[in-house]
């Protein structure tokens, strides 16, 4: 057996050495770094490396496995051809790779094959000889990577021993071995998969996009590549442009209110895990669950007529922090090429001299929300590894709200009062599993909402008593609904309370304005004179243009529309309204129905 893990082991060493290899390479041809800017570009780029070494294990491994049982069976036979074709498919990757970053300015992906049909075209931009020589290290890459391995592949492995209780063994570590495969191929045990993002660790797009294994990349865009502009074709070009040409407005740039003592505040948003309105009493909700919202309600500016765009958290977070609308059966933030295009609140705020960066207690990795993060202007990332044992394994998510809360007052507490920062925060106790150190409801999912409430009360107070609280704003705002059923057909569903608090406020107000929770981005910009016409689906409540108030909400394939007039449940799969109140709410249905067609016409072209 020794010489079949050693086969294993050192073929894996391989094919990391000649990705790491290609880094350097790709490195020195689009933009040389230092050498520890050089380091941490490989260092952050080993887990797709090794992710997608596993899976060209796989073969590999099954063969090995087979030996056992078939001892005169001859590996390097078997696999010559699957080295060839291995090592021809990954030279040409990432020759083409390192090639087109100068034109694209982005990884290698699905992209490329838009351009099979016409590869004359494609290639008018270079010459020949720039084609030649492309060719040229591919075959030389080819020829070293697939010798390499060929050469290491043993004729033949030893016969294993006949006694029926090592062969079992034998079989039993070669099993344990393929599960070591198995976790790199997933990026290890935790509740993230292996994506992109893990390798996102810079405010230098080049390092990050360095940092990306270029087979994996192509492989992970291929896998999601949908034609998008295909989906939800309920109107023609003509129809479709009149029913959504009156929806948004051009431009919510002016601002007929103030509700800020300064235009320069320090800026903390607080996302609140799936804290619906079923759980606020002040939105018609459980009157006991979070008393310290209702508290704060009453020294706060209050929006009250606030809806989420979606029912899931990767959707909440680019609709409140990009202004971004939702999708019901698409998360953009599973898609970085498409991800980094969108605005940002913290990439607005860091041109105009804020300091910025990101706490999360769980898995940061977790659909994306590293590259997702890192590309919309958070400079500093924290996450679950950043707290001890103890506290990032207190929840099956992370660590718990107060461990998270306690970090981010200590956060706030050290910084120098005379610069500007804005933090986002996103809790996380307020989920599934719903189990909590808090016991004060028999019911988990209520219990979990009233810790979670009990943590911002406790938060808020400490922070209050810091002197950089008299130029603060806090943002209250949950990523989405939630109710006790989490029925996401019905309106209250998405029914979500907004509340602004802090020093920097003027006083305490309701504001009864019908908005969306991606509106949020353009009405804070709006308050501090910045601009925000980069976020299209973003309206500034405050604005002379925001003249027709409604909200669009997304659930799994279907959207709500609430306006003045009523409100409008949509199921795609059902092909009809299963809410409609009050009823003929046809017109409602349309403007929806443009809304989602649009969006997916527009998400085709970023």
């Amino acid at each position: 057996m020794k010489q079949r893990f050693l086969f294993l082991i050192k073929l894996f060493l391989t094919f990391m050495i000649f990705f790491i290899l290609q880094k350097i390479i790709f490195i020195y041809l689009n933009q040389p770094l230092t050498l520890s800017a050089l380091f941490n570009v490989i260092v952050h780029g080993l887990g797709l490396d090794a992710s997608t070494t596993g899976y060209l294990m796989i073969i590999p491994f099954l063969t090995v496995w087979t030996s056992i049982w078939l001892p005169r069976l001859r590996p390097r036979t078997l696999l010559r051809a699957y080295f060839i074709i291995a090592a021809t498919l990954l030279s040409l990757i990432c020759t083409a790779d390192t090639s087109l970053y100068e034109f694209w300015q982005f990884k290698l992906d699905a992209t490329i094959f838009n351009y099979m049909d016409s590869p004359r075209q494609a290639m008018a931009s270079v010459s020949t000889s720039y084609l030649l020589i492309r060719l040229f290290w591919t075959i030389v890459f080819t020829a070293l990577l697939s010798v390499c391995c060929i050469r290491l592949t043993p004729r033949k492995f030893p016969d294993p021993a006949c006694n029926i209780m090592k062969h079992g063994l034998h079989n039993l570590s070669i099993v344990l071995f393929g599960g070591l495969i198995f976790l790199a191929i997933r990026g290890g045990i935790g509740r993230s998969t292996m994506n992109i993002g893990n390798a996102y660790f810079s405010e230098n797009t080049f390092m990050n996009h360095a940092a990306v294994n270029p087979a994996f990349s192509l492989l992970y865009s291929w896998k999601k590549t949908e034609d998008f502009a295909a989906k939800y074709n309920y109107f023609n070009d003509e129809q479709l442009a009149k029913t959504y040409s009156s929806i948004y407005p051009a431009s919510t740039e002016d601002c007929n209110r103030n509700l800020l003592r300064t235009k320069r505040p320090h800026i903390l948003i607080i996302l609140l895990e799936g804290f619906g309105g079923d759980y606020i009493a002040e939105l018609g909700g459980a009157v006991d669950v979070a008393p310290n919202i209702s508290r704060l309600i009453r020294e706060s500016i209050f929006f009250d007529n606030v809806y989420a765009n979606s029912f899931r958290t990767d959707r909440g977070l680019v609709s409140a922090l990009s202004g971004h609308i939702s999708y019901p059966i698409t998360t953009i933030m599973k898609m970085p090429a498409k991800s980094r295009l969108l605005p940002g609140v913290a990439l607005t705020l860091r041109k105009n001299g804020y300091e910025t960066d990101f706490l999360y207690g769980g898995d940061i990795n977790f659909t994306n929300m590293r590259s997702y993060f890192t590309t919309t202007g958070y400079s500093r990332l924290t996450s679950d590894t950043d707290f001890d044992l103890k506290e990032r394994t207190s929840s099956s998510w992370g660590a718990h709200d107060e461990y998270a809360f306690n970090r981010l007052y200590n956060m706030i507490a050290d910084r120098p009062i005379d610069r500007l920062w804005h933090t986002g925060f996103l809790t996380l106790s307020s989920h599934e599993p719903f189990e909590v150190p808090f016991h004060r409801f028999d019911d988990k999912r209520k219990n979990s909402f009233a810790y979670t409430d009990h943590c911002l009360g406790k938060f808020i107070d400490r922070l209050r008593q810091l002197p950089v609280w008299e130029n603060l704003l806090i943002v209250c705002l949950p990523d989405h609904g939630s109710s006790p059923t989490f029925n996401v057909m019905s309106p209250t569903f998405y029914h979500i309370p907004m509340l602004w608090l802090g020093g920097a406020i003027k006083e305490p107000a309701i504001i009864h304005t019908l908005m969306n929770q991606s509106d949020m981005p353009a009405t804070l910009l709006g308050q501090l004179d910045l601009p925000h016409q980069d976020f299209k689906y973003s309206r500034n409540i405050f604005s002379e243009a925001y003249r027709y108030p409604f909200v669009y909400s997304t659930f799994n394939d279907g959207f709500m529309f609430k306006d003045s007039t009523g409100v409008t449940i949509f199921d795609n799969a059902a092909r009809k309204a299963v809410y409609d109140e009050p009823a003929d709410g046809t017109f409602r249905e349309e403007k929806g129905k443009a809304i989602l067609q649009t969006s997916y016409d527009q998400l085709e072209e970023l």
